[in-house]
């Protein structure tokens, strides 16, 4: 099996990055700290026509029908530059929206004129195709139409209006907007079971994308800061610490990379150990993202601690983005679980 990216691949990347640079730069997320949203309507309109949402969509939706893996490489993408918005929750209700029939709502989402947020269960509630309840974490909802919301058996698309009046509340991630909600009894508009389209597999395997990405970002500024920040006549990276943590930094991020392209190609192909290698991708992507997230602040020293560096971004993304869809020790004790060895499956 081929893991490394193709040509085609090569430069869906490469249209990324540049849209991501010019019209999405990291310094946009402190210039916007302050805003209801995290994103620019008319930026996430532009990456919506270049088809960051409706990439796996099928043709008649308004899609370009390309595989999985393509969306992953995406995603880590979005992850390297610290993309904001809700880029996963939208991706996924578009092909919701689809899949139930609604395609002038699929087309809406893809082509950014309607936004999808997440909503996260915590705690005691349900959510069924009958309807939903609870106390739910909402992140980046604002100005969004429809939230998701995404779950073991299912995966469903309601209505924003129907969580009412929301609280407000303190992220650690300034490029993420995040709320709280207590419904009573919530009415699903659209509902996708999991065996139809593994939407929470799909979920697994982008957020461990993006946090793949995270890793890389992390990695490739610290280690720019050691070959370039001079001390004492000599770059810092020719010290062995330095050079020891920019190498782990390094050895995390492929390990990352390349469970989440292989989880991506099993999700894609149907194999029998997809979920198992989703729940290994989150977990070494989650912990790569973590890890280089803080090593990159002792690289930097003091000045990676303040507000006005990047490098403090990339772990702060970290810990929202391993929290998504599965909670770390949950993921992990199901990874442990899985008997890998008895079905010859490499974890």
């Amino acid at each position: 099996m081929n893991l490394l990216p193709a040509a085609e691949q090569l430069e869906l990347v490469a249209a990324a990055t540049d849209f991501l640079q010019t019209r999405m730069p990291i310094e946009e997320i402190r210039r916007r700290a302050d805003a209801d949203s995290a994103v620019d309507t008319s930026v996430w309109t532009e990456g919506a026509e270049l088809g960051f949402l409706s990439l796996g969509l099928a043709e008649e939706y308004g899609g370009a029908g390309q595989s999985f893996d393509d969306e992953a490489l995406l995603f880590v993408e979005l992850g390297r530059h610290l993309a904001t918005g809700p880029f996963l929750a939208s991706t996924l209700g578009a092909r919701i929206a689809a899949f139930s029939g609604d395609e002038q709502l699929c087309r809406r989402i893809a082509s950014g004129q309607a936004r999808v947020g997440t909503a996260q269960l915590r705690g005691d509630g349900s959510v069924t195709s009958g309807g939903f309840k609870g106390t739910f974490d909402l992140i980046d909802t604002a100005g969004c139409s429809h939230l998701l919301l995404v779950t073991r058996h299912g995966s469903a698309l309601v209505a924003a209006e129907q969580f009412g009046e929301t609280t407000v509340l303190d992220c650690v991630d300034p490029g993420t907007r995040l709320a709280t909600a207590t419904v009573t009894a919530g009415e699903v508009t659209h509902w996708l079971p999991e065996r139809a389209d593994s939407t929470w597999l799909r979920a697994v395997v982008l957020s461990s994308a993006f946090l793949a990405g995270l890793a890389d970002g992390a990695a490739a500024l610290a280690t720019e800061h050691a070959k370039t920040r001079i001390q004492f006549g000599r770059p810092i990276g020719v010290n062995q610490a330095i050079k020891h943590m920019c190498s782990d930094m390094a050895v995390r991020t492929e390990a990352a990379f390349t469970q989440v392209c292989f989880a991506a190609v099993c999700l894609a192909s149907h194999r029998h150990d997809a979920p198992a290698q989703a729940l290994a991708a989150r977990t070494v992507a989650a912990n790569a993202a973590i890890d280089n997230g803080a090593n990159g602040i002792h690289v930097h020293g003091g000045m990676g601690y303040t507000y006005e560096h990047n490098a403090h971004l990339y772990l702060e993304r970290a810990h929202v983005y391993r929290h998504l869809f599965a909670e770390p020790s949950e993921v992990l004790a199901e990874l442990l679980a899985q008997d890998l060895a008895q079905d010859g499956v490499a974890a």
